[in-house]
C-alpha cells in the first residue's frame, strides 16, 4: 500500500513509498477509529443479545410478553453495566430504544414478528441515508467519522482523496443494508415468528463485518485525515506568542 504524508495546506498528501513505519501508523489509527465508532466487539454483542434472548425464549414458550420483557430487561442490564463501569453509554441506549420501539409495536399488534419492524425500517431508512448523502456530497460515513478523526468537515474541501473514500465506503454501507433488506422484509411477510427471528439473528453481524472491513479498506488507502483541533491549537499558540513578542 502506498504510505502517505502530513497533507498540506491546500489538503494535497504528497506519496513516500519507503515509509512503511507510518503506513503501519495510519492502518492503526483507523482501526482504532472504526473500532470506536461503531463499538467494537461489546457493541456486536448489546445488538445482537437482545434480539437473540427474544427469540430463543419465544421459540421455546411462543410468549411474547416474556419474551419482549426478557429483551427488554437485558438491554437495560446492559446500559446499567455501562454506566457502573462509566464507559461509553451510547451503543447500550440505541439499543435499549431500538428493543423498545420493537417491545411497543410488538404489544400492540399481538404479533411478535412486529418486535423486529422498527429495527429493519431503520435499517432500511439508513441504507438510503448513505445512499442520498453520498450522491449530495456529503457521504454519511464521513459525518460519522470526521469527529472521531478529529478533522471533522475538512475532508470535503480540503483533503478530496479522503472524501472519495468516504463516498466509496457510504456507498458500501447502503448497498449492503440495502441487500440485507432485500433478504428480511420477504420474510417478514412470508416466514413464521420463529424462522424470521433466527434469519434476522444470522444476518445481525456478517454484514456490519462486512461494511466495516470495506469502510477500512478505503480509508487504509486514502490521504491521512487533517487534523483540524491540531492546526487550531497550533493556530493560538502563534498568535499568544505574536502577541509575547510585541514590544
Amino acid at each position: 500500500m502506498t504510505s502517505l504524508d502530513k497533507p498540506t495546506e491546500h489538503g494535497n498528501a504528497p506519496t513516500d513509498h519507503g515509509n512503511g513505519g507510518q503506513d503501519a501508523d495510519s492502518r492503526a489509527v483507523t482501526e482504532a477509529a472504526l473500532f470506536e465508532a461503531f463499538g467494537g466487539v461489546r457493541g456486536m454483542v448489546e445488538t445482537v443479545l437482545p434480539g437473540l434472548l427474544f427469540v430463543t425464549i419465544f421459540t421455546i414458550n411462543k410468549d411474547l410478553h416474556m419474551s419482549a420483557i426478557a429483551a427488554l430487561a437485558v438491554s437495560l442490564v446492559l446500559v446499567a453495566v455501562r454506566l457502573v463501569m462509566k464507559d461509553t453509554v451510547k451503543h447500550a441506549f440505541s439499543g435499549v430504544f431500538g428493543v423498545a420501539f420493537g417491545v411497543v409495536f410488538a404489544m400492540m399488534t399481538g404479533n411478535a414478528k412486529d418486535f423486529y419492524l422498527p429495527g429493519m425500517l431503520y435499517t432500511l431508512g439508513l441504507a438510503l441515508a448513505y445512499m442520498i448523502t453520498t450522491i449530495a456530497g456529503v457521504p454519511l460515513i464521513g459525518l460519522i467519522l470526521g469527529p472521531v478523526f478529529k478533522e471533522n468537515l475538512s475532508w470535503r474541501t480540503r483533503n478530496p482523496g479522503r472524501k472519495k473514500a468516504y463516498a466509496k465506503a457510504s456507498w458500501a454501507w447502503g448497498l449492503i443494508l440495502l441487500a440485507k433488506c432485500a433478504i428480511l422484509f420477504p420474510l417478514y411477510w412470508w416466514a413464521d415468528t420463529t424462522q424470521f427471528g433466527w434469519v434476522l439473528i444470522a444476518l445481525k453481524i456478517p454484514p456490519f463485518l462486512l461494511a466495516v472491513y470495506l469502510t477500512w479498506v478505503f480509508l487504509a488507502k486514502a490521504p491521512p485525515p487533517i487534523d483540524v483541533f491540531a492546526e487550531m491549537e497550533a493556530a493560538e499558540k502563534a498568535e499568544e506568542e505574536r502577541k509575547a513578542a510585541r514590544p
